[in-house]
């Protein structure tokens, strides 16, 4: 069976900034991957060099057959020191929008994906809910320099990521750093404290959640208030929580804590991203490892596609109507074709919501290159290109090829 998508389907990949630029030296992420005692596998360093090899990326991702490319602002390349705005790197990036619309790519830019100028992170950062005025005066200065050229607008990456960390089990309660000695010696080394330092997914969940929730919908306003007529909204990090038996009550508190307060505020965005990539199983206790005789790949979660589909029903019932981009979807795999079976099997969930009056509008594949993972540094290869660290040099995978014709068509078979 054959579905075609609706005219004006958006199809695209996404990376972020500290992901793939490279030397983000500024930003509180860089502090803590050369912290003493670091749990991060392995620093950034030159990442991809996408700060200086954007155009050729943006150039193969058209080739390969997308129409948008999601990617984030660097808050500490554009406010390195508060109150000291840089115009380079504001134009350099206002390069990168005309670099997309050069290219005929729908340039859709996020305002803050994870990392935050060292300033700001060991001074309260998000644990701080004083600090969202900061947020919004780089936010209102950004938009004022590049909104003309913006095609769509996200506020925050999964600004919800750190209470599902904690609902789902992955961190404690009070955040990785109130058990992770490097992000102590981080903050030390650096003139702050461990209770003062707020670098976002390491600290207080519960903090987090809050002020990131009033940072969106604050910096919304702000957002659309410069220059340039575009849409705007959130994305989220949404797992398909699944119960058990006996385990529905302890679901439903996770969703609770983790999904609704953010769905519940996107009814008055422009549109909600959803971010998918596995499921999480819930007891009578509460969450529970993989199950048996499913695969687990190299982040830690299960293989299971099947969970967007979940997630998108999910958002659409609680978000009540706002339309859904699928921000993030994909797998990271050393196999290509477990990647496109993933991607197949994903984007038929997709349809079927679609068939059942979902308005889903575009869907973006994380990522587009392979690049850095965080704490996991570059173990995890979910890039359609792979990147020679060695030489950058960019080799398009098979599953770039299968999914970007899935694009140039707008239909897909099923």
């Amino acid at each position: 069976m054959s579905y075609g998508f609706p005219e004006g389907f958006v199809w695209g990949t996404a990376t972020a900034a500290h992901q793939v630029e490279g030397n983000n030296v500024g930003s509180d992420f860089w502090l803590l991957e050369h912290a003493e005692g670091t749990l991060f596998r392995e620093p950034s360093g030159d990442a991809c060099d996408h700060f200086h090899r954007y155009p050729q990326d943006i150039a193969l991702l058209k080739q390969l057959g997308f129409g948008a490319y999601r990617f984030s602002l660097e808050w500490a390349r554009i406010e390195p020191e508060e109150g000291r705005f840089s115009v380079a790197a504001l134009d350099h990036y206002r390069r990168m929008l005309a670099s997309c619309h050069e290219h005929g790519v729908k340039p859709c830019v996020t305002f803050h994906h994870f990392t935050s100028p060292r300033w700001f992170a060991l001074d309260g950062g998000f644990e701080d809910r004083a600090n969202v005025d900061r947020f919004l005066r780089f936010c209102e200065r950004t938009v004022r320099h590049l909104g003309d050229l913006i095609d769509t607008a996200y506020t925050i990456n999964e600004a919800n990521l750190t209470a599902t960390l904690a609902a789902t089990g992955v961190f404690p309660k009070g955040g990785l750093k109130s058990v992770a000695s490097f992000v102590k010696h981080a903050a030390e080394r650096h003139g702050s404290t461990l209770e003062r330092f707020g670098p976002f997914l390491l600290g207080d969940p519960m903090k987090l959640r809050d002020t990131m929730l009033e940072a969106h919908v604050r910096s919304r306003d702000v957002i659309k208030s410069g220059p340039g007529s575009f849409p705007v909204g959130v994305t989220l990090a949404m797992q398909d929580y699944q119960a058990v038996p006996g385990g529905e009550a302890q679901r439903d508190r996770a969703r609770a804590e983790s999904f609704d307060p953010f769905l519940e505020a996107a009814r008055k965005d422009d549109f909600v991203g959803v971010q998918t990539y596995s499921r999480n199983r819930f007891d009578a206790n509460g969450p529970i490892g993989p199950e048996d005789g499913v695969p687990v790949l190299i982040m830690g979660y299960e293989l299971w596609p099947e969970a967007l589909e979940h997630t998108i029903r999910y958002a659409a019932s609680v978000a009540q109507g706002v339309p859904i981009y699928v921000t993030e979807n994909g797998i990271g795999t050393t196999d290509d074709a477990q990647r496109i079976d993933y991607e197949r099997r994903a984007l038929a969930g997709m349809v079927r919501a679609m068939q059942d009056g979902i308005d889903v509008r575009g869907y973006f594949y994380w990522s587009l290159m392979d690049n850095f993972e965080w704490l996991f540094g570059y173990g995890p290869q979910f890039g359609l290109v792979a990147v020679d660290r060695e030489t950058q040099r960019r080799t398009p995978k098979p599953s770039a090829e299968w999914l970007g014709a899935i694009a140039r068509a707008n239909a897909i078979d099923l």
